[in-house]
């Protein structure tokens, strides 16, 4: 079947992106392009680079950077052995990290080489930068620390204690950065400038919450929770607004702007939505393939770029998560497109 071809059948396909939309109410996409990563066959965030309108993918010990016109790999990020997590930008230059070295990587974004390294805190993962601080904050997820750096002149500036461990966070570019704290089912909110928490919500009903996106118009933060429930947050008060139904082994939020829709990357091939006009609610979710559990949006097209494998299946398994083997060497970034412009 050719891959610009809209699918609509709800089938689960290792090898195949498929996307289930119901007319009435589901967001249908069609797949453009997948790219081969190859090996290594582990990869984590995926993070798209608008003025360089490139891909930037953590792939185990490298980062790899896919053009997003072509579809071609333009080149590597290497020599972080520990294993990369997060990558932003600043000041011109790349970051992303070494987890098990903690430590924020520096990179120059043309030639792809590392110029430095910085002292972060153990388990240093995702990375993001604030611009009203102008810092990259480095989140150190075991640590329950924020690394703040100042891109200028590459020092760490702050490490923020945020009261325990962490996932993802997310800028709302007034002064505050919002955090999950997975370990006590909360969102820490730091203060920017202050460099310290000044807030921590507890999310009734969220499990460890990995995702985080923000609707920065609205003040709406969506946290994907390992439980299956994503909750809609106000950004301002903490007020807990909604908790709707996701996939499986979420790992990542995201927000289309233009479409106000907020996803959730699951591991089970699962791409869940929640619409925010007419009302907070569950649309039906696309279905992708399994392993597809981080992902990244354009904000201007709405493109989604997510990250599977080819997998072999163990029907005999004892647990869904020992079902499936990836085949080494088939990691892709698969690159959608909406059908229908907002």
């Amino acid at each position: 079947m050719r891959l610009s071809k809209i699918l609509t059948a709800a089938v689960f396909a290792p090898a195949l992106f498929i996307a289930a939309f119901a007319a009435d109410q589901a967001p249908a996409y069609r797949i453009v392009k997948e790219v081969a990563l190859g090996t290594p066959d582990r990869w984590d965030y995926v993070v798209y680079d608008g003025p360089q309108d490139r891909v930037f993918v953590a792939h185990s010990d490298k980062v790899t950077v896919v053009d997003n016109k072509t579809g071609l790999v333009v080149g590597h990020v290497e020599g972080m052995p520990g294993g990369t997590h997060g990558v932003a930008f600043a000041a011109g230059k790349g970051y992303t990290d070494d987890g098990k070295a903690g430590v924020a990587v520096v990179f120059d974004l043309k030639t792809l080489k590392k110029l430095k390294t910085i002292k972060a805190e153990p388990d240093a993962d995702g990375i993001v930068f604030d611009p009203t601080s102008g810092h990259i904050l480095v989140i150190d997820g075991d640590s329950g620390k924020v690394t703040a750096i100042d891109p200028t002149t590459d020092k760490v500036v702050a490490t923020i204690d945020a009261g325990g461990g962490l996932e993802f966070g997310v800028s709302g570019e007034n002064g505050k950065f919002y955090v999950d704290g997975a370990e006590k089912g909360e969102i820490v909110r730091i203060d920017t400038k202050t460099n310290l928490a000044d807030a921590h919500w507890p999310q009734k009903g969220c499990v460890k919450p990995h995702g985080l996106a923000i609707d920065r118009q609205s003040m709406r933060l969506f946290a994907s929770c390992a439980n299956k429930v994503m909750v809609v947050v106000d950004a301002n008060t903490g007020a807990q607004l909604a908790a709707l139904p996701i996939g499986e082994g979420t790992d990542f939020a995201e927000f289309d702007p233009s479409r106000k829709w907020a996803f959730s990357s699951n591991r089970d091939g699962t791409l869940s939505v929640i619409a925010e006009e007419g009302g907070l609610r569950a649309l039906t979710p696309v279905t992708t393939a399994y392993g597809a559990r981080t992902m990244a949006v354009d904000p201007k097209t709405g493109r989604l770029f997510l990250v599977s494998a080819d997998y072999a299946v163990d029907d005999k398994a004892a647990d869904a998560r020992h079902r499936y083997t990836i085949k080494p060497g088939t990691a892709k970034l698969i690159m959608l497109d909406p059908v229908t412009t907002p």
